[in-house]
């Protein structure tokens, strides 16, 4: 049976409870692990059945509450689920036999979302906009990663603030890579709950999420992710008609405010009967639909315009944020100091530019540091320990002590679990740091370095040279123009 752990975002919603009941019937013994991301951001502690684990979210959405939670499992695959989802019966049983036998080129597993609508009636507009999720590709309502495929995309784009095309785009990047998301037979169902009338107003923020995958993957996104054409256009339209209405009211222009007006009115009635026709037709709901769509082409337009501006911006800052890393490893040579190679002269080290103020700044964010570096030159006979280590002494001469020093004395041949891009050395220093490698971030120079994070689980931000081939700075999930720029990408 192939293991896998569950990662559930939370914001503390009493779905959460019967979330993790019907988890521990879901199969002989439930899911190995299961991993609670508290990301309400305060409040007393969250009372959960026990045995689940509870980590601390940073408050900034469920893409960041995610990858805080993968980062911390260890199984290799991780299954999400949203809090307010029910599993099957034998859902964990479903999914252990969905996993097994996979391909290797399937990095993910979808679950089908089952919208349990009422009898007796039509649904509600809220009850087909949840009903919606039934046919959604990529929904992180029931989806589990390969550890692996999301170490190599760098996880969730920390970006999207809402639980909304955060899946599209993780989808997307996934297969750009070559990968798979295979849909499984396992089942979980979605009650659609109970909301406020103006919750329809309040989902047009989605509009500026929509400007950002726009800005990551192109025009063509939709198409791509699955995802079904907006209503963008006839909203602008109707919100461009009641502006110059107004303004041409203003200006007593009375003909062409009249019929200004007329586009206006009919714009509205359109999409309120658009919302209405399918429902239940009840008189709390006709009179939701009419508020609400009067109001909905302008909330979907300046969400939009501001997600468009926020997106040029963030696009132009670069890889997507991550959580604060609990420790760096870095490589030393080419990274931290110049690529001598063979080099057992200490008078022969020169640091990089910048690397002394870069580690100065991770010192004072108290972040721990170690170095890990392949030195296949003491195998090969060429150098000693004892001159590695004089090497070693002059680094932290010139750029400060860092302290854990984690060193690969093998060579290619030796077939060791230490030298990159093994990950024997990430795991021996974030062991004497006292961390998970998944919460480690690994900075180098060349493309082992980013396999050998990859393998651990942790992030990797690559800072090519002269020396780093094409395809490697291509393949890198994160790229900096130097060690100043990298310590920027860790938000630090």
């Amino acid at each position: 049976m192939t293991a896998f752990d569950v990662v559930v975002p939370t914001t503390g919603r009493q779905s959460l409870l019967r979330l993790l009941a019907a988890l521990e019937r879901s199969g002989p013994n439930g899911p190995p692990r299961t991993i609670v991301v508290d990301d309400r951001g305060k409040g007393a502690p969250l009372s959960l059945p026990a045995g689940t684990e509870v980590l601390i979210g940073p408050g900034r959405g469920p893409a960041a509450a995610r990858n805080v939670g993968w980062r911390a499992a260890s199984a290799k695959w991780v299954a999400f689920l949203d809090d307010d989802v029910v599993p099957a019966a034998d859902w964990a049983t479903a999914l252990a036999a969905d996993l097994d036998g996979l391909e290797p080129d399937v990095a993910g597993s979808q679950g089908t979302v089952v919208v349990p609508l009422p009898g007796g009636r039509r649904p509600t507009d809220w009850e087909r906009n949840v009903a919606g999720l039934q046919d959604a590709r990529w929904a992180t309502a029931d989806l589990c990663y390969r550890r692996s495929a999301l170490a190599a995309v760098g996880g969730f784009d920390e970006r999207f603030p809402r639980a909304y095309r955060e899946d599209s785009d993780l989808g997307l990047r996934v297969t750009a890579r070559g990968w798979r998301i295979a849909l499984g037979r396992r089942q979980v169902h979605h009650p659609p709950g109970t909301v406020d009338r103006l919750v329809s107003l309040r989902r047009q923020a989605g509009n500026a999420d929509d400007a950002l995958m726009r800005a990551l993957h192109g025009k063509d996104w939709r198409a791509r992710a699955g995802a079904p054409r907006g209503r963008l256009r006839a909203h602008a339209a109707t919100a461009i008609a009641a502006t110059a209405t107004l303004a041409c009211a203003a200006a007593g222009r009375r003909r062409a405010a009249c019929a200004l007006g007329a586009a206006w009115v009919a714009g509205t009635a359109e999409l309120a009967w658009r919302r209405i026709a399918p429902g239940p037709r009840t008189v709390g709901e006709v009179a939701t639909m009419l508020v609400t769509s009067a109001g909905l082409p302008f909330a979907a337009v300046a969400h939009r315009a501001a997600g468009t501006v926020r997106a040029r911006l963030a696009v132009a800052r670069g890889a997507p944020r991550s959580e604060r890393p609990a420790a760096v490893l870095l490589d030393r040579d080419g990274t931290l100091v110049h690529d001598v190679p063979y080099n057992g002269d200490p008078e022969l080290v020169t640091a990089m530019p910048g690397a002394r103020a870069a580690l100065a700044r991770l010192r004072a964010a108290g972040i721990p540091l170690a170095v890990i570096s392949n030195q296949s030159a003491i195998a090969a006979g060429r150098l000693t320990r004892a001159q590695v280590d004089a090497v070693n002494a002059r680094v932290d001469e010139l750029l400060g002590p860092i302290g854990t020093w984690v060193i690969c004395p093998h060579g290619p041949q030796d077939g060791c679990q230490c030298r990159k891009p093994r990950d024997g050395m990430i795991r021996e220093a974030a062991d004497r740091l006292g961390v998970s490698p998944a919460r480690c971030a690994v900075i180098g120079d060349v493309g082992t370095d980013v396999e050998a994070a990859h393998t651990a689980g942790a992030r990797a931000i690559l800072v090519p040279t002269e020396r780093t081939r094409l395809e490697e700075i291509a393949a890198a999930p994160e790229r900096a123009r130097d060690l100043t720029h990298a310590v920027e990408l860790l938000g630090l």
